[in-house]
């Protein structure tokens, strides 16, 4: 059995929905030597969160930021939570909706991902800053 584990930071982005696979794959090398095994992704922050979804057409990541506006509007005015501004409160529920960590598997040395999907950075904050990443692999 084989673990590795890396943390890596990755650049400030603008608000909206971010493909980060590559990135993450360039941090583990290591997962070359795994045959069998899992891959989690987890961020250290709660006002961003990851997701695995539709890789090629980027009206897709367009449209899940238009959908995640809707549904958590800003400036609604039963937030209590509105210390560092309007996006504030709503990137928090974002980020609870979408969850904090995606697993794949990893099979011959590459995650197993379907044809057209990917990982996505979703920045829910107009100034989110930089973003911290613990990847860790495991398997034979």
């Amino acid at each position: 059995m084989q673990i590795h584990q890396q943390a890596i930071r990755l650049r400030e982005r603008k608000r909206g929905f971010h493909l980060i696979t590559a990135e993450v794959l360039q941090a583990i090398p290591q997962i070359a030597g795994i045959r069998v095994g899992m891959m989690q992704v987890f961020i250290q922050h709660t006002s961003a969160s990851l997701t695995i979804n539709e890789n090629a057409d980027p009206t897709v990541r367009m449209d899940f930021e238009m959908y995640f506006n809707k549904a958590v509007p800003e400036n609604d005015p039963d937030y209590r939570h509105d210390d560092e501004g309007s996006d504030d409160m709503p990137a928090h529920l974002k980020a609870a909706m979408l969850g904090n960590s995606v697993t794949v598997p990893i099979r011959n040395g590459r995650p197993a991902f379907g044809t057209w999907q990917g990982i996505y950075l979703c920045e829910h904050r107009n100034y989110g800053g930089n973003r911290d990443l613990v990847i860790t692999i495991w398997g034979e």
